[in-house]
C-alpha cells in the first residue's frame, strides 16, 4: 500500500504522480527492487482513475524508473543508477530541485513587457469578428483542405497564387508597381518587421519613426538597442520638412503610415509623398511603407502608394490581412525591389521559415472569387456607420473632456484630453472596454494624453456604453 503520497485535485494527476514516484525513486526512500502496488490497488488507494496509474507506471518503465517482471508485477529497477544515466557520474537528484540557469545576455535598455492584446470592443486594430463571411470561408478552408498539394512543404516566399492575388490586388487598389514575383508571404506585420531589421540594420544604425507612431514597429526595428529617432507631425502627418534637421544623420530605415497615420489619422498629400522618396534617395534611406487600412477610407479614395510614385524607388511597402479579415491568420506580405527578395527570403527561412500554407490558399480563393473584394466594400459602409456614430457620441457627451481627432478614414479614433491616459485606459479594460493611451505612443519625453480605441470591433451598443462609461470616469472627483 501506498500511503505517503498525497495529490492535488487542482493539478494535472497524472504529472504530480509522475514527479512524487520518481522524487522518491531517485531519493531512495523507494530503493531498488522494492516492488509497487499493481495499477488497480495504486488507484484505489490514491483515489484516481487506473488508467492514469498505468499511463505514470508506462512512463516510468520507458525512461527506467521501473521494470516488470513476468507474474511478479512491477519493481524499481535494480540497477537504477546504470538505467537511468549510464554514462554519468552516479545518480542525481531530479528535476524538482533547483537548479542555477546560465547566464542570459544582457537586453536591450528600453524593452517593454509584452503586452497581452485582449479581443475587446474598442481593441484598436481588432476588425468587426462577428461581421466576418466565416460560412463562406469555411466552404473555401473545406475545398482546400481536400487537396493533397496542401499538406507538405510549398516554398519560403509564399503560395505562388496568393503572392499572383495579392499583386494583382495592390496594382489595381493602391497604384503599387509590382508582379508576383515581388511578394514575400510573411508570418503577419510584425515578422515583416522583423525581416527588414534582420536584413538591412547593422548595430548602431538608426531607424527615424514617426512621433507619435506605431509602438509594433519601434520595438520591431530598434529590438536590438539601434538608436530610433522621432520624426515630427505637422497637421497630424508626418512633417517631411524636418528631415533635414534630424540627428544623427545617415539613418538606414525611415518608418512611416502615410495613408492613415498611426495614430492620429492624417494622410500625406501627393506633394508631400514625393518629397519624402526624393529626399530618401538623396540621402540613401529606405522608407518603409505600412498600409495597414487603406481600404478603410469612408469618403474619398486613398492617395495611391507611395511605393508607386516611380519606378524602383527605395520603398519597402508592407500589408496584412489581421485588419480585412482576421487577426487569427496572422498572415501579412512585403513587396520589396527584386533586389531585396533573396536577402529577405533568406532571413525568413533562417528566422522562421514557411508560412502556413493551408491558410494561404484559402486566402488565394477567397480573393480569386471576388468576395474578399465584397467583404471590403461591406465592411467599408459598416466602419463608417461605427465611426459616424461613435464620433457623434464622444461630442455629445463627452465635450470639453475629450476632443475626437476626426479623420474620415480608418478603424480607430483618438481622444486627446488631459487625464492621466494609462490610468483610463486600465480602468476602461476593467469594466470590459479596449484602448490604448496615446502617450505610449510617443518617443522622448514630449508627449500628449488621450486615448487611441477601435470603434470598429464595438457594435452600436456598446459604443453608447463604452462613452457613457467613459463619461463617468472623466466627471467622477
Amino acid at each position: 500500500m501506498i500511503d505517503d503520497i498525497r495529490l492535488d485535485s487542482a493539478h494535472p494527476l497524472q504529472h504530480q504522480l509522475y514527479q512524487r514516484l520518481s522524487e522518491r525513486i531517485l531519493d531512495q526512500r523507494y530503493p531498488p527492487g522494492r516492488q509497487l502496488p499493481p495499477s488497480r490497488q495504486m488507484a484505489k488507494d490514491l483515489g484516481i482513475s487506473r488508467n492514469t496509474v498505468n499511463a505514470v507506471y508506462e512512463q516510468l518503465k520507458a525512461e527506467g524508473f521501473l521494470q516488470s517482471r513476468a507474474g511478479k508485477g512491477i519493481f524499481v529497477h535494480e540497477d537504477i543508477k546504470s538505467a537511468i544515466t549510464p554514462s554519468g557520474p552516479g545518480l542525481e537528484k531530479s528535476g524538482g530541485v533547483s537548479m542555477n540557469l546560465p547566464p542570459l545576455p544582457p537586453l536591450p535598455a528600453g524593452i517593454p513587457k509584452p503586452v497581452e492584446d485582449a479581443s475587446l470592443p474598442f481593441q484598436p486594430g481588432l476588425p468587426d469578428l462577428d461581421a466576418f463571411p466565416i460560412r463562406s470561408w469555411n466552404r473555401i478552408l473545406h475545398h482546400q483542405e481536400s487537396r493533397r498539394t496542401l499538406r507538405g512543404y510549398d516554398s519560403i516566399q509564399g503560395f505562388q497564387p496568393l503572392r499572383r492575388a495579392i499583386a494583382a490586388y495592390v496594382r489595381t487598389s493602391r497604384g503599387v508597381r509590382c508582379e508576383e514575383h515581388q511578394v514575400i508571404i510573411t508570418n503577419g506585420a510584425q515578422q515583416a518587421l522583423s525581416l527588414i531589421a534582420d536584413v538591412f540594420l547593422q548595430r548602431d544604425d538608426s531607424i527615424l519613426c514617426e512621433n507619435p507612431g506605431y509602438r509594433g514597429a519601434r520595438n520591431a526595428l530598434g529590438r536590438l538597442g539601434n538608436p530610433v529617432i522621432p520624426i515630427p507631425l505637422r497637421n497630424h502627418v508626418l512633417d517631411v520638412e524636418a528631415l533635414p534637421g534630424l540627428e544623427p544623420a545617415g539613418a538606414k530605415l525611415l518608418f512611416c503610415t502615410p495613408t492613415h497615420q498611426y495614430p492620429m489619422g492624417g494622410i500625406l498629400d501627393l506633394s508631400q509623398r514625393m518629397a519624402l522618396v526624393q529626399w530618401a534617395q538623396q540621402n540613401g534611406c529606405w522608407i518603409i511603407e505600412d498600409d495597414y487600412d487603406s481600404e478603410f477610407h469612408f469618403y474619398n479614395k486613398p492617395f495611391a502608394a507611395i511605393q508607386g510614385l516611380y519606378e524602383n524607388s527605395p520603398v519597402l511597402y508592407m500589408g496584412s490581412f489581421s485588419k480585412t479579415l482576421l487577426p487569427a491568420l496572422r498572415i501579412g506580405y512585403l513587396v520589396v525591389p527584386e533586389a531585396v527578395v533573396d536577402p529577405l527570403l533568406w532571413a525568413k527561412q533562417i528566422s522562421g521559415g514557411e508560412t502556413p500554407l493551408l491558410v494561404q490558399a484559402t486566402i488565394a480563393e477567397f480573393i480569386e472569387s471576388g468576395q474578399f473584394t465584397r467583404h471590403l466594400r461591406r465592411m467599408r459602409q459598416l466602419y463608417r456607420d461605427k465611426w459616424q456614430l461613435f464620433q457623434s457620441e464622444v461630442t455629445n457627451k463627452l465635450g470639453g473632456l475629450a476632443q475626437p481627432v476626426a479623420e474620415s478614414a480608418g478603424m480607430h479614433l483618438v481622444l486627446e484630453g488631459d487625464f492621466d491616459d494609462l490610468a483610463l485606459s486600465q480602468w476602461l479594460k476593467a469594466k470590459g472596454f479596449g484602448s490604448t493611451p496615446l502617450s505610449a505612443h510617443f518617443l522622448g519625453d514630449s508627449s500628449r494624453t488621450g486615448l487611441v480605441m477601435g470603434f470598429a470591433s464595438a457594435n452600436e451598443r456598446e459604443i453608447r456604453e463604452c462613452v457613457n462609461t467613459l463619461q463617468s470616469g472623466l466627471t467622477k472627483p
